[in-house]
């Protein structure tokens, strides 16, 4: 993902944060609580328990709304008709099954799709669909309204932190996307392949919901995306990356780290989070997790022209993705209002990516997408005014 806002006027670049900006924020809200439990967010083993404290039977029941929910998009009770018809009234009054509010579509040049999302207590989030080079689109799923971390050079920063999204509130992300897509032309040929936690918000943070949605969207009678096509992405929470292996999502999903500088004073300003899980911590970490055959460990680095982008960053970046086997996601930095750096020239970012390769890492610059909409990695700010609504 990439991008800048078009031609249209930018508002000027605020002065960096001081470095007292705290490591990790305090959510503004609580999780939201429904009066009635939304289905939509259990898992289908929970599903079968919950229908059972509810009096609910037989058990192939669960079975059978799981896949309305999922492999067939229902937001409504009503549409499950094979369910008997005082089943569906029942679970009209003691449940929910309904979706986010698709607000504003925002479409690229290139194929890009922005979705601006409101939830149920009237907050936005987005999500972003990316077109594959051979077929389907990958999806960019958001984990927080906001994101409890500091990075300077992130949009979503810039919010605040509102509150966790609930696991339902995730997996609609990929139900109202996959909707969209399948009223376009295109229809049932256009799928969604792969899925990502890198919109909004720190996953690890919002782990049980982010682990849970996982095993939704990989659920056979689900959605059926297969756990080698996710990826979770996190900042460098050390103790959560160690619940993550000791879970075994490690073996299951693949696992990005933001890393964005090779020295502990250089992550420590650029990401705060840093101080509290330094670098070498992070590293030390990163050794231990087991990682199944031809799937390695991301090292995703934003190029940030005058913070980390010295010949001396790059030999250290590649020395490091070699010592610990993992590839590395070059990303040169998208520009927003909400950070104060330039876009790194095109001979730089090749110039910094031959450095690394040269230390004997794999090394991968990632292509702008969607920089006419505000889709770009670090730039989701739930702004929504390039949409066209729906």
């Amino acid at each position: 993902m990439a991008g800048r806002r078009g031609a249209a006027a930018q508002p000027a670049h605020p002065a960096p944060v001081a470095d007292d900006r705290p490591a990790i924020r305090p959510p503004r809200l609580p999780v939201l609580r429904t009066e009635r439990p939304h289905l939509a967010g259990l898992p289908r083993p929970a599903l079968r328990d919950r229908l059972d404290a509810m009096g609910i039977g037989p058990a192939y029941r669960a079975d059978q709304i799981f896949s309305w929910l999922h492999a067939h998009g229902a937001t409504t009770f009503e549409a499950m008709t094979s369910l008997p018809r005082a089943l569906r009234a029942r679970l009209c009054a003691e449940a929910l099954a309904r979706g986010l509010e698709v607000t504003a579509v925002a479409r690229s040049a290139d194929g890009t799709r922005k979705l601006l999302l409101r939830t149920l207590d009237g907050h936005a989030i987005e999500t972003v669909l990316i077109p594959n080079e051979g077929r389907g689109y990958t999806q960019c799923v958001s984990s927080m309204v906001g994101c409890s971390l500091t990075c300077r050079f992130c949009a979503t920063a810039a919010l605040g932190f509102t509150r966790m999204l609930a696991t339902w509130e995730i997996v609609d992300q990929v139900r109202r996307a996959r909707a969209l897509l399948a009223a376009e032309p295109e229809g049932a040929s256009s799928r969604i392949t792969n899925v990502v936690f890198m919109g909004m918000g720190e996953p690890l943070h919002n782990f049980d919901a982010v682990r849970d949605a996982i095993e939704i969207l990989t659920d056979e009678r689900g959605f059926g995306i297969a756990g080698r096509r996710i990826t979770v992405s996190t900042a460098g929470i050390v103790p959560l990356i160690e619940r993550f292996v000791r879970e075994g999502l490690a073996e299951r999903v693949g696992l990005a780290v933001s890393l964005n500088a090779t020295t502990q004073a250089a992550r420590a300003h650029l990401m705060p989070v840093g101080r509290r899980y330094p670098l070498g911590d992070l590293l030390a970490v990163l050794g231990r997790v087991p990682t199944p055959k031809r799937r390695r460990i991301t090292l995703e680095y934003v190029l940030l022209p005058g913070e980390n982008d010295t010949p001396d960053d790059a030999g250290r970046l590649g020395d490091m993705a070699r010592r610990l086997g993992c590839q590395v996601n070059l990303i040169p930095f998208n520009p927003h209002p909400f950070a104060p750096y330039p876009r790194p020239a095109a001979h730089a970012v090749e110039t910094f990516a031959g450095a690394v390769r040269a230390r004997g890492a794999a090394v991968y610059v990632r292509t702008p997408r969607g920089e006419d909409i505000a889709a770009a990695c670090g730039q989701l700010a739930a702004g929504g005014e390039e949409g066209a609504t729906p």
